[in-house]
Parts: C-alpha cells; sequence; structure tokens
C-alpha cells in the first residue's frame, strides 16, 4: 500500500473520529502519529515530530496574539461596551424603516473590530438587542436571524481569531491577513444593511410582526439620547479601535504588540466603568486561558497533522491530480469552497480550517492563488457554516442565549438564511475581483 493510499485512508479515519466526538486536537494528533509511524515504521521518528511541532507551537511569538486577543474580547464583553455601541446605533439609525436591524448590524461591525468571535457577539446582542426589536414589533425570526447573521462579522473584520488560525496554518503574515478581511468584512456589514432596507421597504411581512407594528410607523417612541450621552457611550469603542486597529494598520504595532495594548486598554476601561470585580476577574482569566489553552492545542495538533500529510506526499498528489483533470484554478476553487460549506454543516469553524487549509494551501498556490485571498475565501466559507443547520453555532448560540421558546430554532435558522445569501454573494465577488483584497 503506497504512502499516498495510506495518507487518505487517514483523513478518512480522521473525519470519522471526529464525528463520532472525539475532541478535533486528539483526533489530529492520534491521526498523525500513526500516518507517521505507519508509513516511515518508525516509532521514534514519529514521537520526535511530534516533539518538534509541539516545541514550534509553544515556543512561537505568534502565539502569543491568541490570549490577548481573547482577553480584550472577555474584558470588553464585561463592560458593556456592546450594549452602549447599540444604543448609540439605535439613537442615530431609529428613524430609517428596519432601522434597529441596521443598528444591530452596525453595533456588530463595531463590535467585532475589538473582539474577534463571533459567538461572542452572539451573546451579547441576543441579550441587547432582540428584546429591543421584539418591543417594537420586529418579527422574533428577524430579531434573532439578524443578530445570528450579523455575528459573523467577528471572524472577518479583524481582530479575528479564524484569520490567526489560517495565517498560522498556511504561513502567512496575520498583520496582511488582518488588513485583507478589511474590505470583505465592509462588504459583508454593507450586503447586511442593503437586505434589511429591501426586505423592510418590499416585503415587510419578513422584517414586522405586523403590518402596524410601532417597529414601522412610531418611530419617535425610542429613546432620545443627548449629545454627552452618546459621546460617554462611544468614547471606550473608539479608544479601543484607534489603539488597536490603528496601531497596527499604520505599522506601529505586530499584532502580537497589538493585542497586548488592545487587552490593557479594555483592562483599563473595565476598571474605570467599575465592571470587574474579584468574582469577574478570576471567570475573565479562566475562560481565557481555557480558550487560548484550546486553540494552542488545536494548532499544535495541526502542526503535527501538516507534517503527516507532507510525508504521505498528499498535497502534491492532489495538485498533481487537479492539474491533469483539467480542472483548473476555478475548477478547484469551486469544488473546494463547495466542501468547506459542506463540512461547516457538521464541523466547527476552527476544526475544518484545521483539516483542510494544511491540504489546500499548497495546491492553491500552485494554481496561482494568492493565499492572502484564498484565506479570505476559506473564512467566508467557514462562517457560512455557523449558520447553517445542523451545526449552525451561531444559530444555537442565539437560541440557548435568548431562552424563548417562542422563538424556534428553525425560525431563527429562517430569519439568517438571507444573511447567508449574502454571505455567498460576497465570497464570488472576493473570488472574481481579487484586488478587492487589499492585504
Amino acid at each position: 500500500m503506497s504512502n499516498i493510499t495510506i495518507g487518505l485512508i487517514l483523513i478518512g479515519v480522521l473525519f470519522a473520529l471526529v464525528l463520532l466526538g472525539m475532541r478535533i486536537a486528539i483526533a489530529l494528533m492520534v491521526v498523525a502519529f500513526a500516518g507517521v509511524w505507519i508509513m516511515r515504521d518508525n516509532f521514534d521518528l514519529s514521537m520526535r515530530l511530534m516533539s518538534i511541532a509541539t516545541y514550534n507551537g509553544v515556543a512561537s511569538y505568534l502565539f502569543a496574539t491568541i490570549p490577548l486577543f481573547v482577553l480584550m474580547g472577555h474584558l470588553v464583553s464585561i463592560s458593556n461596551v456592546g450594549k452602549d455601541t447599540f444604543d448609540v446605533a439605535e439613537a442615530g439609525l431609529r428613524r430609517l424603516l428596519g432601522g434597529l436591524g441596521i443598528a444591530t448590524v452596525a453595533a456588530n461591525t463595531v463590535f467585532a473590530a475589538v473582539t474577534g468571535v463571533s459567538i461572542a457577539s452572539a451573546a451579547v446582542f441576543t441579550k441587547v438587542a432582540v428584546p429591543e426589536m421584539t418591543r417594537h414589533g420586529y418579527a422574533p425570526s428577524f430579531s434573532a436571524g439578524t443578530v445570528a447573521g450579523s455575528s459573523v462579522l467577528g471572524m472577518l473584520i479583524p481582530p479575528s481569531l479564524l484569520l490567526i488560525i489560517y495565517g498560522v496554518l498556511a504561513e502567512q503574515s496575520i498583520g496582511r491577513m488582518f488588513i485583507a478581511g478589511l474590505v470583505p468584512g465592509a462588504l459583508l456589514a454593507g450586503g447586511f444593511v442593503l437586505w434589511i432596507l429591501f426586505a423592510a421597504k418590499f416585503t415587510p411581512g419578513l422584517v414586522f410582526a405586523k403590518q402596524d407594528a410601532p417597529g414601522r410607523q412610531d418611530r419617535e417612541s425610542y429613546p432620545q439620547m443627548t449629545l454627552p450621552e452618546i459621546l460617554r457611550k462611544i468614547t471606550p469603542i473608539i479608544v479601543l479601535v484607534t489603539f488597536v486597529l490603528g496601531g497596527l494598520y499604520s505599522g506601529f504595532f505586530t499584532p502580537t504588540e497589538a493585542g497586548g495594548v488592545g487587552a490593557f486598554a479594555a483592562l483599563v476601561i473595565a476598571v474605570l466603568r467599575r465592571s470587574l470585580d474579584l468574582r469577574r476577574c478570576w471567570a475573565v482569566l479562566s475562560e481565557t486561558g481555557t480558550i487560548s489553552v484550546g486553540i494552542l492545542a488545536l494548532l499544535v495538533a495541526a502542526g503535527f497533522y501538516s507534517q503527516m500529510l507532507a510525508v504521505a506526499g498528499i498535497p502534491s498528489a492532489i495538485g498533481t491530480f487537479v492539474t491533469d483533470s483539467g480542472f483548473g484554478p476555478v475548477g478547484f476553487l469551486v469544488v473546494y469552497v463547495v466542501l468547506v460549506l459542506l463540512l461547516g454543516m457538521i464541523l466547527d469553524s476552527s476544526s475544518i480550517l484545521l483539516i483542510v487549509v494544511p491540504i489546500a494551501a499548497p495546491i492553491a498556490q500552485s494554481l496561482g492563488y494568492d493565499l492572502i485571498q484564498f484565506g479570505i475565501i476559506t473564512v467566508i466559507a467557514v462562517e457560512v457554516g455557523l449558520l447553517t443547520p445542523p451545526f449552525g453555532i451561531s444559530i444555537f448560540t442565539v437560541h440557548s442565549t435568548l431562552g424563548d421558546s417562542n422563538v424556534r430554532l428553525e425560525s431563527i435558522f429562517a430569519g439568517a438564511l438571507p444573511y447567508v445569501a449574502v454571505m455567498l454573494t460576497v465570497l464570488v465577488l472576493i473570488a472574481a475581483f481579487p484586488q478587492l483584497i487589499i492585504g
């Protein structure tokens, strides 16, 4: 049996182990270890490669980016910055038809620029935006679907954990990945707003609970907000965005330094707002540690998995097959995106990246794709999985956080479906016009 055949069988075993419920990091380690051992018939070599992958993962300066941005996101979440951002957006957009839906997208866009985690956005705005939208006559499915749909912006607008993970796996600059996510993130947010405006105008039954709902006609009933109050609420988010993104894009900070500055600024905001007592401080630190160690373990396992694939010759074999089959770059990209979309229905985002990027990135590069553009396409395709059944983790997050038995899971999936269509449209635009990527 050839190494390529063994490698392909092991990829199948990996999928089986993940679907059976094994932790993705453990599954990657087991498959990689077994693969090297079987193909080289050398237990010591397998142990040596595993130790090298572990050391490289722990020793890399770049990995400090992950806990710093995770810490910043948690500190921002407990400081009610998300609620304040929504309040300001609501005050500015309430006179528009469908204004609260647009305010939710706007607040999610800004919040994404300081968190990088879609689940955090979904949880925060489910508590903040859905009750407010429902109270003003919006359909519950539209309200929950809008929160779930716009929450995916956290995985594309930098700083984004998925962009960091992809950059590590594909050996691309994290700073370039962050910059490359700006225009696609803006396109997604703009597309979401256009959909809400269109739906509110031409298909109001999808947006409002009733034709004469307050959300359509009683727009003066929204709470008024003075300029000093707006400034008080919006200043923290402006400070964070200025420090983190401004310093990063100007070249003054590296991504790791930007994470450190952002985490410190978020800590200062939390202290000044008196939202960080001893119990919350311990919760933030423990959650940050849990998430960061989990991601680090995943990346270490993925590094070992990549080594196994290289030993088997899988990337080069698949690249040769794609070239000889006549698929060409476009055919390969279509098949790849469809595969990622299908995987998104059964696996979480990080798992998909860890499994497919080590195989697909070398092939895409050999076919002439810029790996920065390829990364943005990958992340958007993976994000779609956050909104599609049966996994749809953003949908489940909104449903569990909402805790309303009258809002069924199926209705939230239906409410998020138009946002999936917008994401696929943006994906096609990014693939067709690589000049949209400014990284």
